[in-house]
């Protein structure tokens, strides 16, 4: 929401006043590629390989080919939305302004799962890797410092947050080649169609979930959108770069590691990659532990910019009155909304301690997919709603691809309650209460980004 500043100066965003600052315009190209990169390339390093528990090697790669074009077709429709209402809020916000407030608390609430789920999954398979290197390293112990650490670097500020995605982002990508190189000459196709007589339209289906881990999060880029320079042509670059990295990435990793030995042995663990050179290099060689070593890179990068991903939906959110009001405070000295990080870490602890890895990742998977299914149809109804709209970007070839984007979202989105009654349930339990609570207290009115 934006009311006009007095004497027809620039607009200014409701519950902030004049000159008082709030989120900083800091974010490159360069950092918004580190950021979209960081946020989702933890997904090539665990989690993906627990949809070979479930479809094969063969159902898993059809699997992994139907969330690519999903993923492609939403980037390239997402951005038009992103670079023409660059707000935190992201999906929430396209929702209220395409359908109204229920809409936006359901996009909100999806978002929020997303995000939140996220990390704890992440957190988890860095006590694993830490575990793997030094079995006296607690799991638990290991993934809760790791909220600490994480919070308090992003609530020390978001350039210097953004510097430091830049590095382990840049660590994490060089980091995959090297083991891509290093598993190249192990590499058979055998290994790849082994183990696949079960191989069927079921197994696809119910790998769906982990096909996105592959993906999921990239979209966060718009929970940072406030804060980039020159949105209008940084925002396009950002996401055009980083899906084009992250589909060399997840295609690679997955098939190499696939075709270097019996992959049923890496289909139900936390650390795939450094048992995978374990595997093709022996256990006794450095590689296997230094790999190991390198590969909490790529898990931090995720985490730390997934952390910023669930921290400015709570801020944006709090801020339009659908959280309390607190959580939309931002700090005085370093600009950043430090209660929404905190608030976002407590519910980390949560799903970290009552839930196993596949778990987290189905529940962070089911609020995705339900922000994708919303973001399109955001899409749809904003051109006709608001057809003189600025939109430095437009989705090319529309109505075809977003509705490609739509359609593979909605056909996940059925996959991922059938083959997950449980959690989907638990899911739209928390839905209904929510809403519940939302319709009973209704929106308080923009809730103020208050400096503290």
């Amino acid at each position: 929401m934006m009311v006009e500043s007095p004497m027809g100066s620039a607009p200014v965003r409701a519950g902030e006043s004049a000159g008082q600052p709030g989120l900083r315009k800091v974010i490159t190209t360069a950092q918004l590629w580190s950021i979209a990169v960081g946020m989702v390339i933890s997904g090539e390093y665990f989690g993906w390989n627990y949809g070979w528990a479930v479809a094969g090697t063969i159902g898993f790669l059809v699997a992994t080919l139907l969330v690519t074009v999903m993923y492609l077709a939403f980037i390239f429709s997402y951005t038009e939305l992103t670079t023409s209402i660059p707000d935190a809020g992201g999906p929430f916000t396209y929702a209220n302004r395409a359908f109204g407030s229920t809409a936006a608390f359901i996009a909100g609430f999806a978002t929020l799962v997303d995000f939140l789920m996220a990390p704890p999954a992440i957190a988890a398979a860095l006590g694993a890797y830490a575990n793997f290197l030094n079995p006296e390293l607690p799991v638990l112990g290991v993934a809760v410092a790791t909220y600490v650490v994480f919070i308090t670097i992003n609530i020390l500020g978001i350039k210097e947050s953004a510097n430091f995605s830049m590095i382990v982002t840049a660590l994490a990508v060089v980091e995959l080649v090297v083991f891509m190189l290093l598993v190249m000459p192990a590499f058979e196709v055998k290994n790849v169609v082994a183990h696949n007589e079960s191989f069927g339209a079921g197994g696809v289906f119910a790998a769906l979930p982990f096909a996105i881990w592959f993906y999921l999060a990239i979209e966060g880029v718009a929970m940072v959108a406030e804060e980039v320079k020159k949105p209008n042509k940084t925002i396009p670059r950002g996401y055009l770069l980083s899906i084009g990295t992250l589909v060399v990435l997840a295609l690679g990793t997955m098939l190499l590691t696939a075709g270097a030995g019996d992959w049923r042995l890496l289909s139900e663990i936390d650390y795939p990659l450094p048992e995978t050179l374990a595997m093709v290099l022996g256990r006794t060689s450095p590689w296997s532990k230094i790999f190991a070593s390198l590969g909490l890179f790529g898990l931090i990068a995720s985490f730390h910019c997934n952390t910023i991903g669930y921290s400015r939906q709570i801020f944006a959110l709090a801020r339009s009155g659908y959280l309390p009001g607190f959580l939309a405070q931002v700090n005085r000295r370093f600009q950043t909304p430090h209660w929404a990080l905190i608030a976002g870490g407590l519910v980390g602890f949560l799903a970290l301690f009552s839930g196993t890895t596949g778990e987290i990742i189905i529940l962070s998977a089911l609020g995705a997919v339900i922000m994708y299914i919303s973001s399109m149809v955001s899409l749809f109804q904003l051109r006709k709603k608001e057809p003189d709209l600025q939109r430095p970007f437009v989705a090319p070839l529309y109505p075809y691809v977003p509705a490609i984007a739509l359609i593979l979202s909605v056909v996940c989105l059925i996959a991922i309650i059938y083959y997950n009654i449980g959690l989907s349930l638990l899911f739209a339990a928390l839905l209904a209460v929510s809403l519940l609570l939302f319709r009973m207290i209704g929106v308080r009115g923009a809730g103020s980004s208050v400096i503290r």
